[in-house]
This record gives C-alpha cells, sequence and structure tokens, in this order.
C-alpha cells in the first residue's frame, strides 16, 4: 500500500516526515556553495574581517530560508508553490561589487537593493504576462543553457573551489570528485526507490568520508565562532540611497525577474504541472518581496536556484514541501552558524562529482523540451541555435564583454539571461511579428517529413509493394485503391 498522500497537482504530494526532511538537506547541500559565494564576494571587496564576512553569510542563509518558505508553501498573491530553493544571486555580483567599490559601500548596496526591488515588485504582474512568449521553442533553448551554464561551476567544485589554492585542479581532487560521481551512479542504480532518489545526498556524505579517510577534509574551524546568533536588523547600517546605484541594480532586477521566470517554466516542465501566467506572477512577487526585506537582514536580491532545479529532475522527486524542509534547514542554518560550519567542510571536489550529474541533468531536461518542439518549414531550429551560442559566449570566454557598457554587461554576462533574452526577442521576430516564414524561408529550416496513418498499412499484405505509384501483390497483380467510406 501506498504511503504517500497523492495530490491532484504532483507538486502538492506530502511524502513521509524523515523521507522529506533528508531530501530537503540533499537541496541545501547542492545549493550551499552557491548561496554563501556572493556574500563571501561582496564581503571581501567591502573590505570586511571573518567575523563580519560571517555575519553576512548566515544573514544570506536565513533570508534565503525564508524565501524560500515563502516560494514554496505560498501565501495570497505570493508564491509560487513549486519546488523551487531561493538564494542570493549571482546575477547582482558584478553590479554590487561595483557599487561598494566606487564609495558607498555595503549601505549604498542595500539601499539600492530595497528600491529595485519594490519597483520589481509592481512590475511583477505585468512581466509574468509574456508567458505566451515562452513556448517550447524558447524554454528549451534556456532549460538547455541554465545546465550548460552550470557546468563550468562542478568543474571549478571538482577542481578544489579555490582558483588560487596551490592544490586546485590537483589530480586528487580529481579523483575525489570522480569517486563521488561513481558513487551517484552506483546509488542512482540501486532498486530501493528511496536509496537512489536520495543518491546525491548519499554520494555527499560517502564522499566526505572518503576525503576524510584520505585526509582531504579540515573540520578545525567547526568549533571557531558562536553555536547560535540571531540575524541582527541593519548591522551594517542604514541602508543609503544612491540613484546611479538604484538604476544598476534595476537593470539586474529585470536579469533576475528573466532568470526566475526561466526557472519556474523549467521546473513546470519537469514536474508536469501546469505553469501560468498568474502563477508566474505569484513566484516573482514572492522573489521580489523577499529581495526588498533582505537587506533589513544584511542579505541581498533573492531569486531561485538553477543547480536545484536539476536536483528535480535527477531525483523524480517534484514535492514543493521538501523544499519547503530545505528552506526550514536554511533557517536553522542562519541561525545555528555551527551548523553551517559543519556543512562548509564538504570538500569542494565531493560537490563537484555531484553536480556534473545535476547540472547536466538540467541541460538532458531541456533536450527533452526541444524534443518536442515543431522545426518544419519555420525558423526554430535557427532560435534554438543562436539562443543556446550567445547563452554560451560567456561561459566559453568569460572575459568576452569586458569592454562593453556595464548595463549590457550586467544583461548579457550570464549565460542564462542572454539566452532567454535571444530567445524571446527571435521567437517574437520569427514566429509572431508580420508573416511568418515559408518553408524555403531559410536553409535552417527542416526539411518536412511526410506520415502515413498507421491505419493505411494495416491494410498491406506480405508481399505488397508499390510499382509506379500503383500497389501490387506478391504475383504483380494490381490492387485497386477505393474512395474513402467505401
Amino acid at each position: 500500500m501506498n504511503k504517500h498522500k497523492i495530490a491532484a497537482r504532483p507538486e502538492d504530494e506530502r511524502l513521509p516526515l524523515g523521507v522529506t526532511i533528508a531530501y530537503g538537506i540533499q537541496h541545501v547541500l547542492t545549493m550551499y556553495g552557491g548561496i554563501i559565494a556572493p556574500p563571501l564576494i561582496i564581503g571581501s571587496m567591502a573590505g570586511l574581517n571573518g567575523s563580519e564576512i560571517g555575519v553576512l553569510i548566515t544573514a544570506c542563509l536565513f533570508m534565503g530560508g525564508l524565501a524560500t518558505i515563502l516560494q514554496t508553501v505560498g501565501i495570497p498573491l505570493f508564491g509560487s508553490q513549486l519546488p523551487l530553493v531561493q538564494g542570493v544571486s549571482f546575477a547582482g555580483v558584478a553590479t554590487m561589487g561595483a557599487i561598494v567599490t566606487s564609495g558607498g559601500g555595503l549601505p549604498a548596496i542595500f539601499g539600492s537593493v530595497i528600491v529595485a526591488s519594490v519597483i520589481g515588485l509592481l512590475i511583477a504582474p505585468v512581466f509574468a504576462t509574456i508567458i505566451r512568449f515562452f513556448p517550447p521553442v524558447v524554454t528549451g533553448a534556456v532549460i538547455t543553457t541554465i545546465g550548460l551554464t552550470l557546468l563550468p561551476v562542478a568543474a571549478g567544485w571538482a577542481m578544489g573551489g579555490n582558483s588560487s589554492a596551490p592544490d586546485y585542479g590537483a589530480p586528487e581532487n580529481l579523483l575525489l570528485a570522480a569517486i563521488t560521481f561513481l558513487i551517484v551512479l552506483a546509488l542512482s542504480k540501486v532498486s530501493i526507490g528511496v536509496i537512489s532518489r536520495l543518491s546525491i545526498l548519499l554520494a555527499i556524505v560517502v564522499g566526505t568520508i572518503v576525503a576524510a579517510l584520505l585526509g582531504r577534509v579540515d573540520f578545525s574551524t567547526v568549533g571557531d565562532g558562536p553555536i547560535f546568533a540571531l540575524p541582527s536588523p541593519f548591522a551594517f547600517g542604514m541602508p543609503t540611497f544612491e540613484i546611479a546605484a538604484i538604476i544598476s541594480m534595476f537593470i539586474v532586477i529585470l536579469v533576475t525577474l528573466t532568470e526566475t521566470t526561466a526557472d519556474i517554466l523549467a521546473v513546470g516542465e519537469i514536474v508536469g504541472t501546469k505553469v501560468d501566467s498568474k502563477r508566474i506572477a505569484a513566484g516573482l512577487r514572492a522573489d521580489m518581496l523577499s529581495s526588498a526585506v533582505s537587506p533589513v537582514f544584511g542579505s541581498f536580491t533573492q531569486s531561485a536556484f538553477a543547480q536545484n532545479v536539476g536536483l528535480v529532475a535527477i531525483t523524480g522527486v517534484k514535492s514543493r514541501f521538501v523544499v519547503t524542509a530545505g528552506g526550514v534547514v536554511l533557517v536553522l542554518l542562519g541561525l545555528l552558524p555551527v551548523l553551517g560550519r559543519v556543512v562548509a567542510a564538504v570538500p569542494a571536489p565531493v560537490l563537484g562529482g555531484a553536480g556534473i550529474v545535476l547540472f547536466g541533468s538540467v541541460a538532458a531536461s531541456g533536450i527533452r523540451t526541444l524534443a518536442k518542439v515543431d522545426y518544419r518549414g519555420n525558423m526554430n531550429l535557427i532560435i534554438v541555435a543562436s539562443a543556446i551560442g550567445i547563452g554560451m559566449l560567456p561561459i566559453a570566454a568569460p572575459t568576452i564583454y569586458d569592454q562593453m557598457p556595464a548595463w549590457f554587461t550586467t544583461i548579457f554576462h550570464s549565460g542564462i539571461s542572454s539566452a532567454a533574452v535571444t530567445a524571446i526577442l527571435l521567437n517574437l521576430l520569427f514566429n509572431h511579428l508580420g508573416k511568418k516564414p515559408g518553408k524555403d524561408a531559410s536553409v535552417f529550416a527542416a526539411a518536412p517529413t511526410r506520415n502515413i496513418p498507421v491505419a493505411y498499412l494495416d491494410a498491406f499484405e506480405d508481399g505488397d509493394s508499390i510499382v509506379d505509384g500503383k500497389i501490387v501483390d506478391k504475383h504483380g497483380n494490381e490492387v485497386k485503391a477505393e474512395p474513402s467510406g467505401q
């Protein structure tokens, strides 16, 4: 007898409490490195000391947890009620770095985030109405790009995580990543459902144990610092409001709205649930409300984490309440810095080995979506090619836009947002505006294929063939074709 509570929507399924918590921890481990990186980078740029950076990190964990709970549980008008983990977006790191180093400091960042997020909250419903411009040719290209964009993150983890470390890329790191990768594959093959679905978490645990046996885990800093700490409002001073900073941050908000829309559509496709403009608007409002409140506790803009979309795809666990449990764990990590230090002790190569499967599965989900696209007699193939190609440019050449204006870099330095912008605009151009191209409009238009109904084939007998346009039997006698209905 199935102990799970079957719901009308796949994302509403309720699993046993212990399993739910375990899957939630798996989500946290998947995104932990990503959520602590922005405050670590911004804090370093702001000249903060180690303990102050620790306050920034715990604030981001705390707010990420609250934002995740809001997004997954939902209240009227806020929250997509989809399994999406929220956290500080990388999209704003470059812009926040420019603000903090130009003399405004952290208060100018917090002020710009508050104002830009409130504006984003107001425009969220309008932004969500563009869902009809996100057919599979757009969403498939974007989801594929999300996966491909995240793979360099997995590679960096596999090499050691810290590019300035002397052992970065050492064979020992790659070996540890490979061991974790193989453990994921082995556990995924286990016929016991719970073990196969928890393969990522279990592989990270086993990989960490292997790393400890090899002397490559450092737990010495776990005892440093307080065990429990409440986030303090405005710990870094009251926010200041600078026009230039607000304008540049609003561009980041537009990018965040685009990325979150893509993630909502991606996870909706993976879960197999209906996603309409109202649901997208509710998800974007949750993003913007969380982002507007975050600076009060010393955090930054919040958005959906693409790597966790991959976890949903590979485990098949679609319940949003699993991610809610992950949000609770994030809140606890924000209140209990000691737990955060334990999770931080997981070696980066272990995360890298698991990340290869995770992020590759996102790309595979995108490819599956692209398989639904009709490429006959249209420009869909060139839309996909262009979107993925432009999305990969900043991944293949990270410095490609360094000489471009700041607003351009903010939008296009993210492979996800640049692919989304390209796919949306080309889909508008070729499939919505003006006269649609004919079947011979481009060499990229795939040749139309012919189909014969199966019922016609059922009428053929052994030895029948077609000669000079006529059907003949095995003796060479013509088989007459009767008009339809006779």
